[in-house]
């Protein structure tokens, strides 16, 4: 990596396309405000702001999130040069060997861009570019595009998926999750957080042989997990026959897949029978002891993985959120950062009863903080405690493990794997497991 743009370490990164009056764009012009890459100190983050001007007499505001989202696939053309997430979650970091080679400079990124756009999307007449990489000039756009894309998420929350007989399916990300299809119902926003119902339909219009396409929804088979003949009927095509069903509201049996660029994580907590949520901006381990890439390599790939999910914002604000699996009365955790950032969406009478790291940084504090609120898992965890504590009468002695088995010596035999030979050939074989275990005991 010679730099990289946006990322974990940068908070103000963004990129967003505006559409323009034909004379309010200067076609294939690129600009960059502030240092160039030559100016920049090598191996080092920094913040950035990606601007696009597109202008057109089909270019319409609706298409604005439709070819924004188009950047990170265009940017990938570039040999040497990464491109990760969307909005402002961008993550670009540019090789050493390309630097060297002449990527010099922001505008050939930019020139790159216009080409690319122009040639899969002929309905950009004029398309104007400028880099700001001045953190100040940063910071104001981030705040001006934040408000572009609540603006965006606003226009679907008045439409319900039982409103219309089509979804709507997204393939960009089969590059790198190829048993992907991200399915775009009026109340559940791409895992990216992109793409809208409205977006959606509006790409598979002006340009049928791209990413995204129609979803007849077809027969209703669940209400309330949310299943429907016609989607797994396309799911099941676009993933050459790797997931046959998905459930649209459910983290359990058929699950959504999700490629990577998710903008936030739902995980199972077994402990309490519950959900915890954590986004790419928490740099801390969730409840479970896992970091945000921790769990994005287990939620991603386009595998239906169980208990994991990848989700967009505007999911926790959708009317069908996790209805499958009792909605918000099952949400136990979530991370400060995710909180406050869709804290509207969390119904009145949860908001003193769901805790963030600041008041449960591990299962048994999560235990805690919920029973004593008030939590409707509460009652659901003293079940779970009461099932797992033995019974105190049977336990009447307890053996030494060395006067069952004397011999019993831990050997490592490959990374990650614990053999543990015992007396009369048992073999206990341990791989990749993590385990907390508060009392053992063995009887004859």
């Amino acid at each position: 990596m010679y730099v990289e743009f946006g990322g974990p370490k940068i908070d103000y990164k963004c990129e967003l396309v505006l559409a323009k009056g034909m004379d309010e764009v200067e076609d294939g012009k690129v600009e960059v405000v502030g240092p160039d890459l030559q100016e920049f100190k090598e191996g080092e983050s920094y913040p950035l702001a990606n601007i696009i001007y597109v202008a057109g007499a089909k270019v319409e505001k609706d298409l604005e999130a439709v070819i924004e989202r188009r950047i990170h696939d265009f940017t990938n053309y570039i040999e040497g040069v990464m491109h990760l997430n969307q909005r402002y979650d961008i993550w670009i970091r540019i090789s050493k060997k390309s630097y060297k080679k002449g990527f010099n400079t922001l505008k050939w990124w930019g020139l790159i861009l216009i080409k690319l756009f122009k040639s899969a999307m002929p309905f950009i007449e004029k398309i104007q570019v400028t880099f700001y990489t001045d953190p100040e000039k940063v910071k104001w756009w981030y705040d001006q595009a934040l408000k572009t894309y609540q603006a965006r998420d606003a226009r679907v929350r008045g439409l319900r998926d039982e409103d219309v007989d089509t979804f709507y399916g997204c393939v960009l990300c089969q590059s790198f999750a190829p048993q992907h299809v991200c399915v775009i119902p009026p109340n559940r926003v791409s895992l990216c957080g992109a793409m809208n119902w409205f977006d959606a339909r509006a790409a598979a219009s002006v340009d049928p042989k791209g990413p995204n396409f129609p979803i007849p929804k077809g027969k209703l088979l669940d209400p309330i997990k949310g299943e429907y003949e016609g989607v797994n009927k396309v799911v099941n095509e676009r993933s050459l026959g790797a997931n046959k069903r998905v459930y649209l509201y459910s983290m359990f049996s058929y699950p959504h897949t999700s490629c990577g660029c998710f903008e936030t994580i739902g995980f199972y907590i077994p402990e309490v029978d519950g959900f915890g949520f954590v986004d790419r901006g928490f740099k801390g381990a969730a409840v479970n002891g896992l970091p945000f890439a921790t769990m994005a390599a287990q939620t991603g790939g386009g595998i239906q993985t169980e208990g994991f999910l990848g989700m967009g914002l505007e999911y926790y604000r959708s009317p069908k959120f996790l209805q499958g699996d009792g909605g918000w009365g099952r949400v136990a955790w979530m991370c400060s950062t995710l909180r406050k950032r869709i804290e509207d969406a969390i119904p009145e009478e949860l908001k003193d009863k769901i805790p963030t790291e600041k008041e449960a940084s591990d299962v048994a504090s999560l235990k805690k903080f919920l029973v004593e609120k008030g939590h409707p898992l509460a009652a659901r965890i003293k079940e779970l405690e009461a099932a797992a504590a033995p019974p105190a009468e049977k336990v009447e002695e307890v053996t030494p493990l060395a006067a069952v088995a004397p011999a019993v010596t831990p050997t490592v035999s490959a990374p990650g794997t614990l053999v543990v030979p015992a007396g009369g050939g048992l073999k206990i074989v341990l791989k990749g497991a993590k385990i907390h275990i508060d009392k053992i005991v063995i009887k004859r």
